[in-house]
């Protein structure tokens, strides 16, 4: 029996879209591979369709996939020499090594502009200081915080901490609500080690050593037994993070989204879906950074176009990113998806977001908080290898909070597997 394609399963639909994007290139196409977690593809596209009708000849073709191809699969692609040429991610410099230098192809002018525009973020593409590649365009900035269901603080007639309220603050508070609204959980945090760095730096973690090499410190381990403990006492939904196996990323928004958590720490990348999804279910706010003894921080990242070597048009891929990067083309991109710019000159002129009030606020909370973020996170996103510290991380929380290994154990093992991938992904 032949299925028709509205009843092809997710899976099937994004092993052909990974097929599609693995696929060689027509003469004038580029095949974008891209994640979405909002409709950063959408509006890529509709961008696109403009570069087409500007260069005769050229196809943009964006391949949509899941995250976990990004993360799992794509790895996969390029070290066989095959993939897209063009691809949205998010372990910047963890991948610099497949990375296309776009510098060649860009005349000394839009070198400039790049260099002035995107100073902050262009290191974390490189393989390390000497490297002064220009190798991919940030689609989006991106802050964590955490989102707080306002409606429910209101009929608990608790009050929401303020400026400076610690981690357990936060956690007492919104246990509270949890409590006098019959919700059952007060937090919930995605499953992901990067999410997870916040809370480990406000705690007093440095990350690194004085060598520069990845630690697990007295800060670290007492945020990952504080974590535990949360889970332990029935404060957080054990199946986020302990109910997949090894490093699988797992957000909790629908656990949010559906009033099961009173408190959950994600990050600005969830706006749109927020706004779309929820603003009509309930009222909610952002907080600001979350305290510890050490620090009131979130954790920056994003998610990049990046050009890729295996490309047989490195021009085409170039030019197609030089003009997303164009004023006008990457502020309708931020608009539109409704992201913080990485773009010295976009944000300095202001992006105009046609969205909620609420969602209004929540992008003005996320800005507050970049000036906050402490030095140790600003340099874990830069590390080359930070993924040999985000997935270890998922992979031993997991455990211990699914009660396979004790707090301790799941440390012993953390600061094992650390060091083993560090190693590893140095050759």
């Amino acid at each position: 029996m032949t299925r028709s394609p509205s009843s092809r399963t997710p899976v099937a639909l994004a092993l052909a879209a990974l097929a599609l994007s693995a696929a060689p290139a027509l003469a004038q196409e580029l095949r974008v591979q891209c994640y979405s977690d909002g409709n950063e593809c959408e509006v890529t596209g509709e961008i696109a369709k403009r570069f087409e009708a500007a260069n005769a000849g050229a196809k943009i073709v964006i391949d949509k996939v899941p995250y976990k191809a990004v993360v799992e699969q794509l790895p996969v692609q390029l070290a066989a020499g095959e993939g897209p040429d063009i691809a949205r991610v998010t372990d910047l410099g963890g991948l610099n090594k497949y990375y296309l230098d776009l510098t060649p192809h860009l005349s000394a002018a839009r070198q400039k502009f790049w260099s002035d525009n995107f100073a902050s973020t262009l290191p974390w593409f490189r393989a390390g200081a000497a490297d002064k590649g220009i190798y991919g365009l940030m689609s989006q900035l991106t802050v964590t915080g955490a989102f707080v269901n306002k409606t429910l603080f209101d009929q608990a007639k608790v009050p929401m901490p303020g400026d400076k309220a610690t981690w357990d603050d936060w956690m007492a508070a919104a246990d509270k609500v949890a409590k006098a609204t019959k919700v059952p959980f007060a937090m919930a945090m995605d499953r992901s080690g990067h999410r997870f760095a916040p809370l480990a730096v406000a705690y007093g973690a440095k990350i690194f050593d004085a060598n520069g090499m990845p630690v697990v410190d007295a800060g670290y381990q007492t945020a990952v037994k504080k974590f535990v403990d949360w889970h332990k006492a029935g404060l957080m939904p054990k199946e986020v993070w302990g109910g997949v196996g090894g490093s699988q990323y797992r957000d909790a928004f629908e656990e949010f989204a559906n009033g099961r958590v009173v408190v959950y720490y994600s990050g600005s990348w969830q706006l749109k879906r927020m706004d779309t999804q929820v603003t009509k279910a309930f009222e909610w706010a952002v907080a600001p950074a979350p305290c510890g003894p050490a620090a009131c921080t979130a954790m920056p990242g994003g998610a990049a176009f990046v050009g890729l070597k295996r490309t047989k048009q490195p021009a085409l891929v170039a030019k197609f990113l030089d003009y997303l990067a164009e004023d006008a083309n990457y502020r309708e991109l931020m608009a539109k998806t409704e992201n913080i710019p990485a773009s010295l000159s976009v944000a300095k002129a202001g992006v105009t977001y046609n969205v909620s009030p609420l969602a209004k606020t929540a992008l003005n909370a996320f800005v507050a908080d970049v000036p906050k973020i402490a030095g140790p996170n600003y340099a874990l996103q830069g590390y080359r290898f930070n993924r040999a510290v985000f997935l270890p991380t998922a992979q031993r929380l997991g455990q211990a909070v699914a009660g396979e290994m004790s707090a301790d154990d799941a440390l012993k093992r953390l600061a094992s597997d650390i060091d083993e991938q560090v190693k590893a992904a140095s050759k």
